[in-house]
């Protein structure tokens, strides 16, 4: 008897990822899983479809289609090449469109991936036009949705204490200062959460810290809590050396924003009513 599978959309969020500029992208081979193909041929084929799609669209397959092969275990010591792409969400509903419309998945994952629904990545031009409060707002979710995907990884990984994992990053980044530390340094309020309190400019830093961390415990196959805690301390310390180099300004020496992000969202929303 066949196994029926009841899915959600949160099938797709749980192979989302983000990369180290804030923006969200599916890896194929994860996608063609979750589309029930069994085959890499068979849906490497619909890729090509959904490529040609693309470009009678007048977009820049490159943009939405990029090539991401890796080498991959088959014992005994020995490694061969696969295939895969880093697909943007639009990507993603090309493919889709392409797929056996038979499948009950292939109803959720156009819903899901519909062209729809807003881009959620902002141009560069569109991103310097914003203020900064909305620019803080903006980079704000991005560090919620890279935390979403670096907590799993970092489980994945053999983390237990992810409290721990988070402090060794916020170490290596500023200059061995836990999330505690910097709480205290800003002097928040009760539970206030430190992310909310930060600029632009150190959110981005922060987004860079959670995105390399989050690729380097995929790249090299971390398996165990301390080494995971490594990771995160020394790509922290690396984007603080990397901002130094560049002559920018350390992230404890940015300037604490005059209001949360909750309380610029509290008073958004009582103008509204």
């Amino acid at each position: 008897m066949n196994e029926i599978k009841e899915y959600t959309e949160k099938v797709f969020e749980d192979i989302k990822y983000i990369d180290e500029f804030g923006n969200e992208y599916w890896l194929a081979r994860e996608l063609m899983s979750i589309l029930e193909y069994t085959l890499w041929q068979r849906f490497s084929n619909v890729i090509k479809k959904a490529i040609e799609n693309c470009k009678n669209s007048n977009n820049n397959v490159l943009d939405h289609f990029i090539g991401t092969d890796k080498m991959v275990s088959i014992g005994s010591n020995t490694k061969r090449k696969i295939q895969d792409y880093k697909l943007s969400r639009y990507a993603c509903y090309l493919i889709v469109l392409n797929c056996d419309p038979r499948k009950k998945i292939i109803a959720l994952a156009k819903s899901y991936f519909a062209i729809q629904t807003r881009k959620q990545e902002l141009s560069e031009k569109e991103y310097n036009e914003l203020t900064e409060d909305k620019k803080r707002l903006y980079r704000r979710n991005q560090t919620r949705k890279g935390n979403y995907n670096l907590n799993k990884t970092a489980v994945n990984s053999g983390v237990k204490d992810l409290a721990r994992f988070h402090n060794a990053g916020y170490k290596g980044l500023y200059n061995g200062e836990t999330a505690d530390d910097i709480f205290k340094r800003k002097k928040l309020r009760y539970r206030e959460d430190i992310l909310d309190n930060m600029g632009s400019e150190e959110l981005a830093d922060n987004i860079f810290r959670i995105a390399q961390t989050d690729a380097k415990l995929k790249r090299d196959n971390v398996d165990n809590e301390y080494t995971a805690n490594s990771v995160h301390y020394e790509v922290g310390k690396e984007v603080r050396d990397s901002i130094k180099r560049l002559g920018g300004t350390m992230p404890e020496d940015l300037p604490t924003p005059e209001k949360s992000l909750k309380e610029l969202e509290k008073e958004s929303r009582k103008l509204k009513e």
